[in-house]
């Protein structure tokens, strides 16, 4: 089958030949391969299996046998039949010509009322670490790569592993890495099996299923990992006609259009009014009271003014450019305006007006119509739905709910409900400082990609939050995010962890690909920090945001209490971390700051005693240490406030210094002068070392990236 190579790396020849065999099991309105078709296509790609010997007859079945060696396996060859094991088509382990003989009549006996091809005959293959490896297609991110152990691993413990075709070589590694089966591969009792090949595999399969869109699913399972080298002895491919290629990329230059929707000059506002409680007046409201930096244009047909500023019946009477519009009329005006703004040459809308697709048929078809107008004029358009955008450092505040006075911070924010924005903000102002915050409503067009790769751009932000509850062009996903997370941290909540119901699945592998799986992998994949939930989001947020990375995986833990030291050890021990060990002298100097009943020097345990004096004396070894890449101290919550001054003067050069202030919500007083201090603040200690984790796997993917 060689002949000369094309781009892919499947050969021209080859690539016919598969291709013949997708479209005649597609015109028998099959969809999928019977065995010998799949080993066929993938020993083109050069992968390794036990054949594909096909018997007319027991006697050929014999000759076959004789040819091969025994023991062989014989399997039913039938385009009736998918699951051969289940059903008696696959016979084990058969020794001689009587076994052969024996198992070929009691296959075609068993399936006498379905068209038989024939009998497959194969070489039973040698024993070794079994493995599967499948690809599922997801409607969300296309054509997705897993890998596992087999036997128990994957039918009880499901250990197994996902990332988005296309897949580069560290993808590969991390997969293999991260499976909880990898010491079997890495090596156990003096066997290990042959990496290097197992690697070649897995990018064979991405190339194949790149190559070949026509198949859908597909399972090899089992494939034996070998000392050197590897074969896959079943193989399972269903496939369809190949779905038309839809482009994922970002029409225009993105980042200078979501720019102007973060930086415009000039803002106009349909449906602004001076009539409170009305959201025309909430948000034009908002534009005034943080002074936002451009040019207001209210536009009201039935006022000489809003709030101070003369007002416009039509925005196509305003004289002047407009660089962003936003449109508050209700969703039967809304198409009418967003055409006038498109004349009126504005390049960015936001619809903050509900009533749209998430309604119904009616909604759904304004919505189209609306983006048949943009497409025609070249606008871009958030929403419909949303609440519009907070740049804090221009004033554009275009929420819905009237927002007081807010902090210009260095964490940008992306989310898919308004609502859940607004909320955050209002309560999270007095401890956190945004930047940016982007609600994204039904996305009709610009989306959470197009957010997070401005957010990636802009000097002001230096952390990304997402809150998300699906994905759009999963693949262009992926290649921003992972662009992006080079150089910022990008921390993302995803809504829809469980299934509301069971899909009809017919692969191995799709029935473990989740929609909560492939989502964790995608992330994994672009170096996106997943929180579990809202807690754990911005708590990650305020160390990000306000601490440096650590320099080393040896933490220094300060208590007052031994329990919570105990609790910081073994969170920092579960999540790869471990306690720091000072240097002889520097253990000298701590002993000296110690009370004489104390001996332990990490955790360093005051028992109670700890004033802000020993608490700064402390840190300080801590900082000067080389061990040390960063710490955690326990605060006593009834005289936390006596912390603050020395917190806010220690020069920590570099070393992040997270605390936990047991049941904090009933001191928020005192914590929120240490959260403003730029000291994050924990309930539990766990989390403060969890999140140091965090932190420091962050650092060590970026040096990895950087050095690549």
């Amino acid at each position: 089958m060689n002949s000369r190579t094309g781009e892919t790396g499947v050969s021209v020849t080859s690539g016919e030949e598969c291709r013949a065999i997708f479209s005649q099991a597609i015109g028998e309105n099959r969809t999928y391969l019977m065995e010998h078709e799949c080993k066929e296509i993938l020993e083109s790609m050069g992968i390794a299996t036990t054949g594909f010997l096909v018997a007319g007859s027991e006697d050929e079945a014999v000759e076959m046998s004789n040819t091969l060696g025994y023991p062989v396996v014989l399997k039913i060859v039938s385009p009736d039949v998918v699951h051969k094991t289940d059903s008696g088509g696959v016979k084990l382990n058969l020794a001689d010509e009587d076994a052969v003989r024996a198992a070929y009549g009691e296959i075609v006996g068993a399936f006498k009322y379905q068209h038989i091809i024939g009998v497959a005959v194969q070489k039973m293959a040698d024993p070794g670490v079994e493995a599967i490896i499948g690809v599922t297609r997801d409607p969300n991110f296309g054509p997705v790569l897993m890998f596992g152990l087999g036997g128990i691993f994957v039918e009880v413990l499901k250990d197994v592993t996902f990332r988005v075709l296309p897949v580069t070589l560290q993808d590969i590694d991390e997969m293999i890495q991260e499976i909880k089966g990898y010491p079997l591969l890495k090596g156990y009792r003096g066997k290990a099996v042959d990496i290097d090949a197992l690697k070649n595999l897995l990018l064979k399969i991405s190339e194949l299923v790149l190559t070949f869109p026509e198949i859908r699913e597909l399972d090899l399972n089992p494939v034996f990992l070998y000392p050197r080298g590897n074969m896959t002895v079943d193989a399972r491919m269903f496939v369809s006609p190949a779905p038309e290629a839809v482009s994922q990329q970002a029409s225009g230059n993105t980042v200078e259009q979501m720019r102007t929707l973060f930086y415009p000059g000039s803002i106009a506002v349909l449906g602004a009014t001076s009539v409170e409680g009305k959201l025309g007046y909430n948000v034009f409201r908002n534009l005034l009271f943080h002074k936002f930096a451009g040019k207001l244009y209210p536009i009201n047909p039935k006022s000489e003014s809003v709030q101070g500023v003369k007002a416009y019946r039509s925005i196509t009477e305003v004289p002047d450019p407009v660089d962003l519009a936003i449109v508050l009329v209700p969703a039967s005006a809304a198409v009418t305006a967003v055409e006038e703004c498109c004349r009126k040459g504005v390049k960015i809308i936001v619809v903050e007006t509900a009533g749209f697709a998430e309604t119904g048929a009616d909604g759904k078809a304004a919505q189209e119509k609306i983006r048949e107008i943009i497409k025609a004029h070249g606008c871009r358009l958030l929403g419909p739905n949303c609440s519009g955008v907070i740049n804090t450092h221009v004033g554009n505040v275009q929420s819905i709910g009237l927002v007081e006075e807010l902090g210009k911070g260095n964490i940008g924010m992306t989310a898919q409900a308004g609502v859940y924005a607004a909320g955050i903000l209002t309560g999270l102002r007095h401890v956190m400082n945004f930047g940016i915050v982007a609600t994204i409503g039904n996305k009709m067009d610009i989306s959470e990609t197009d957010i997070l790769e401005y957010l990636g751009s802009d000097d002001h932000i230096d952390v990304v939050a997402m809150y998300m509850e699906d994905v759009k062009s999963g693949r262009r996903f992926i290649d921003v995010a992972s662009e992006v997370t080079k150089k910022k941290p990008v921390i993302a909540l995803k809504g829809g962890r469980t299934a509301a119901g069971t899909k009809v699945v017919s692969s191995h592998t799709a029935s473990l690909a989740g929609n909560d799986e492939i989502n964790s992998a995608a992330f994994r994949q672009s170096g996106i920090i997943r929180a579990r939930d809202n807690e754990h989001l911005f708590g990650l947020l305020k160390a990000f945001a306000r601490q440096p990375l650590p320099r080393g995986d040896g933490i220094l833990v300060i208590t007052y209490t031994g329990s919570l030291g105990v609790a910081a050890t073994d969170t920092l021990y579960l999540n790869g971390m471990r306690l720091a060990e000072l240097e002889p002298e520097l253990k000298e100097r701590l002993k000296g700051i110690l009370p004489d009943y104390v001996t332990s020097l990490n955790p360093v345990d005051y028992s109670f005693s700890m004033d802000a004096e020993q608490l700064r004396k402390t840190i300080e070894l801590g900082i000067v240490s080389e061990d040390v890449g960063g710490l955690i101290v326990v605060l006593q919550g009834e005289i936390l406030g006596s912390f603050v001054d020395t917190l806010r003067s220690i020069d920590y050069k570099g070393k992040p210094i997270l605390s936990c202030v047991a049941v904090k919500e009933f001191m928020m007083e005192d914590v929120i002068l240490m959260e403003k201090a730029g000291f994050p603040v924990y309930s539990t200690v766990e989390m403060a070392a969890e999140i140091l984790a965090d932190m420091y796997r962050y650092s060590l993917r970026k040096d990895r990236q950087a050095q690549a």
